[in-house]
C-alpha cells in the first residue's frame, strides 16, 4: 500500500506573496484539501461523468516530506511560454511576443534575442515551445514552435536556427515544418515539443477550437489535433502512422484536443502528454504510435454552455482512455518528469503546470497509473505555464505573469 507522507516543506519567498488581496476562502479553494489520504480536489465536479476505472480521477492526496524552498528568480519576463535549460545552467525562455531571453540562475535577464520570423501573437498564439538540439553544445541549434502568420490565416509551425556567438540573435533561420490546414483564429495551437533519445522531434498540435474544425483531430490527412513526429529537418520519420491508408506520414497519434504538455518517462521511455478538455475533462495520456485518443468522439467534459460533446459518451471501442482526468479542470500546460536525486521522493514523479488552477500538480505514478496527487505553489496564485528540471536538480517554473520560480531542496 502507498504510504502517504506528511509535509514538512518550508516555503521561502524572495518576493512578496501574491496572495495579498485574496480572501481566505479563495486561498483554501486554490490550495485544496489538506487532509492526508483524501483527494486534493474538494470542489464538486463540473460534469461528473463516471470514470472508466478506479483511480482515473481524484486519487488520494500526498504530501512532500522533504523540506524544500521556493524563490522567485525574476519577475521581469513578458508572457513567457517555453523554457529550456542551457548546458551552463542558464535558461533559454521564449516570450509570446516573438523573442527569446536568456536568464541566469541569479535572475539576470538578457536583452531580447532577435531573429524569429512571422510570429503572430494573437490570443493563445505567438512564440510557443522551445527545445535545444540534442547536440546544442557543439552546434548551438534551437527549435521553436510558433504561430505563423500566413495567407488566409495562421497556423502552428516549427522554426530552426543557430544562437549567435554573442547571444543577441538567431542565424540561419528556417521554417522546417508547417501544421496544415491554415485557418483564421487565435485558439488551440498546441505548440509543445520534445526530442526523443534517437534525436527526432515530437510536436503537439491543437484542433483550432471551433466545432466545425474538431473533425480534423480524427482525420489522418490533417495535422490538427495530433502528435507529430519529424526529424531535425522537419521530414516525417518512417513508420509513424497509418500512412498506407492515406494519412500523413508524420502523424504519430491522433484524436487530441489541445496538447501543451509532453514528456518522456525517464525510466520506461513512455511518451506522456497532458491536454486541455473543454468544461471539465482535462486529460493525461500515455501516447502510443498510431492510436486514437478519442477527441471529439469521447470526452469527460462538456461544451462551455454545458451541452454534451457529440453524443455525450466517454468510452468507445478502439478509442484510448486517459490515464487520468481532472473535473474541474487543471488547465494543464508544460510538464516534466523529475529525474534528480536532491529530493528522492520526487524521483520519476510527473509535474504539470496548471493555468486556471494556479498550481503545479505533482503526480506519483505506478505502472501507468496515478496513485497520488499534490498541489505545489498553490498559494502563489499564478498561472503556471511550464515547469522543467534544471541542471542543479531543482524545478524551475515560468508563469504568465512573468515570473521564473526555483523549487528545490532547502
Amino acid at each position: 500500500m502507498f504510504k502517504f507522507q506528511i509535509i514538512a516543506s518550508t516555503i521561502l519567498l524572495a518576493f512578496t506573496s501574491c496572495n495579498s488581496g485574496i480572501n481566505d476562502a479563495n486561498k483554501e479553494e486554490a490550495i485544496g484539501n489538506e487532509t492526508p489520504g483524501q483527494p486534493v480536489e474538494s470542489r464538486p465536479p463540473d460534469v461528473g461523468y463516471k470514470p472508466a476505472f478506479q483511480g482515473q480521477t481524484r486519487v488520494a492526496g500526498v504530501r512532500t516530506s522533504t523540506p524544500y524552498e521556493t524563490k522567485v528568480i525574476t519577475d521581469n519576463l513578458t508572457k513567457p511560454w517555453g523554457i529550456a535549460a542551457l548546458p551552463d545552467g542558464r535558461f533559454l525562455i521564449s516570450e509570446k511576443g516573438g523573442s527569446f531571453r536568456i536568464v541566469s540562475v541569479n535572475g539576470q535577464v538578457s536583452d531580447k534575442i532577435t531573429g524569429t520570423q512571422n510570429v503572430e501573437e494573437k490570443g493563445q498564439g505567438g512564440l510557443l515551445g522551445v527545445s535545444l538540439d540534442p547536440d546544442f553544445s557543439t552546434n548551438r541549434t534551437i527549435y521553436w514552435a510558433f504561430t505563423e502568420k500566413r495567407k488566409n490565416g495562421n497556423g502552428t509551425s516549427v522554426g530552426k536556427g543557430v544562437l549567435s556567438a554573442d547571444e543577441r540573435s538567431l542565424e540561419n533561420v528556417q521554417v522546417i515544418y508547417r501544421v496544415m490546414p491554415t485557418y483564421e483564429g487565435n485558439l488551440h495551437y498546441g505548440g509543445r515539443m520534445v526530442f526523443s533519445k534517437d534525436g527526432n522531434l515530437f510536436l503537439a498540435t491543437g484542433d483550432r477550437f471551433k466545432k466545425e474544425r474538431r473533425r480534423h483531430a480524427q482525420e489522418l490527412n490533417s495535422g490538427l489535433g495530433k502528435i507529430i513526429l519529424i526529424n531535425k529537418d522537419g521530414k516525417p520519420v518512417g513508420g509513424t502512422t497509418t500512412s498506407g491508408a492515406g494519412g500523413n506520414a508524420e502523424i504519430y497519434s491522433y484524436g487530441h484536443r489541445n496538447v501543451q504538455g509532453i514528456a518522456f518517462h525517464p525510466e520506461t521511455g513512455d511518451l506522456w502528454v497532458a491536454e486541455f478538455g473543454p468544461l471539465g475533462g482535462d486529460e493525461l495520456n500515455v501516447v502510443e504510435q498510431g492510436k486514437n485518443y478519442g477527441w471529439p468522439i469521447i470526452s469527460y467534459g462538456l461544451e462551455y454552455n454545458s451541452d454534451t460533446i457529440g453524443n455525450g459518451i466517454t468510452q468507445q471501442e478502439g478509442l484510448e482512455q486517459p490515464v487520468y482526468y481532472w473535473d474541474p479542470v487543471l488547465s494543464p500546460s508544460g510538464m516534466t518528469f523529475y529525474k534528480g536525486s536532491a529530493i528522492p521522493e520526487w524521483k520519476n514523479n510527473l509535474f504539470i503546470a496548471g493555468l486556471n488552477s494556479h498550481h503545479i500538480a505533482r503526480l506519483v505514478l505506478e505502472n501507468r497509473k496515478v496513485i497520488g496527487e499534490e498541489r505545489i505553489l498553490a498559494d502563489q496564485q499564478q498561472r503556471f505555464r511550464h515547469v522543467i528540471e534544471g541542471n542543479d536538480g531543482a524545478l524551475f517554473a515560468i508563469t504568465d505573469e512573468g515570473r521564473l520560480y526555483r523549487i528545490g531542496k532547502k
